[in-house]
């Protein structure tokens, strides 16, 4: 059942749902205290009706550019530096940015599809964990041009995709602390199925291996890319009868766990113990020691990400509309990571 004038309508969504008109707005603006199978079953409801919100489509000019940012973790020091290198590319453009927070539940909320839906936004920059299930066909229903930034794994090659070189960014990590005349050296990775966890993985094997020094499986170690998963693994790494004398964490914050470990036995870093992080975000320089890391230019490549779909749109609109693609690629970009030498890494002592 519809309305009178033909027009799909908040108040039928809710109806056909069979919930209230107050709990399908929270669906369409992304709320999270919304049980998970009701927003489900609102986003079917949505899906399948066309529903579109009459307010959105009178607020926005037909010519104007808005781009819908969705991310996973907003808390993070990596997501603040997306954050700014996305609103200055959106700005530098002369278009607007939302940002959407797509909490990561095993599983996958996918409420940041409705608030799409609902927006519907010049063009999308994704920066999510978990990219499957079907997430791909959603997105390319609603027929904005769609960029993936530091993609997590394998996804549909016909999505562009923005990201860094992590497994050069490994082997650079690596190999400054080989040239430090480390050989115990300790490795905390990432979380496994991301693609940058497995990529600077494989970097610091094929350095270890360049050098000629085999990899000690007992002193490779799983984080997850938080400080306290960067503690727990350094406390694995530390108990070993014959510990490292370096570690390389995929991640400045499990760097920052390392040190925390490290501190606790009342070892000095780099004196005791040399430690290399990886993206540069900004509290490296204030860490005590400063950290050595890899630079990964996040700014950059979220600004980057958000020309591209912006470059798509303006393609879109000057020209005919755009035809499926038949098995062409697209654009996949890699930015150059570097080694960034602070006060973290020396020479090993000798025990």
């Amino acid at each position: 059942m519809t309305s009178t004038t033909g027009r799909i309508t908040i108040a039928d969504v809710a109806r056909q749902a069979g919930v209230s008109v107050p709990t399908v707005s929270k669906v369409l603006n992304g709320r999270d205290d919304v049980a998970a199978d009701t927003r489900d079953l609102v986003s079917g409801v949505i899906a399948s009706s066309g529903y579109r919100p009459r307010r959105r489509q009178r607020e926005h000019r037909p010519d104007s550019l808005l781009v819908e940012l969705v991310i996973t973790d907003l808390a993070s020091a990596y997501a603040l530096e997306v954050l700014a290198g996305a609103e200055g590319g959106a700005s530098r453009a002369g278009a607007g940015l939302v940002v959407n927070a797509a909490h990561d539940h095993e599983g996958g909320d996918r409420s940041w599809l409705s608030a799409l839906r609902a927006r519907r936004p010049s063009g999308v920059v994704l920066v999510i964990n978990r990219f499957g299930g079907g997430s791909a066909e959603d997105v390319a229903s609603l027929g904005a041009p769609v960029v993936l930034l530091d993609p997590a794994g394998s996804s549909d090659p016909s999505l562009p995709t923005v990201g860094a070189t992590n497994f050069a960014g490994g082997v650079t990590a690596t190999e400054h602390l080989l040239s430090l005349g480390h050989r115990r050296i300790g490795t905390i990775t990432g979380v496994p199925f991301l693609l940058c966890s497995q990529e600077r993985l494989e970097g610091f094997r094929a350095a270890m291996a360049r050098a000629g020094v085999p990899v000690d499986e007992a002193l490779v170690h799983q984080g997850d890319f938080t400080a306290a998963g960067g503690q727990r693994a350094a406390r694995a790494l530390l108990d070993h009868p014959d510990p490292p004398t370096a570690v390389f964490a995929g991640s400045d914050l499990m760097a920052s766990g390392v040190y925390q470990e490290a501190r606790r036995r009342g070892l000095h870093v780099p004196d005791d113990l040399s430690v290399v992080g990886f993206d540069d975000v900004s509290m490296c320089q204030y860490m005590s020691p400063p950290l050595t890391t890899v630079r990964q230019p996040l700014g950059e490549m979220a600004a980057e990400s958000v020309r591209m779909v912006l470059e798509e749109v303006r393609a879109r609109r000057s020209g005919p509309a755009p035809r499926p693609r038949t098995g062409a690629a697209a654009p996949h970009l890699q930015l150059a990571t570097r080694l960034v030498v602070r006060e973290s890494t020396a020479p090993p002592h000798h025990r």
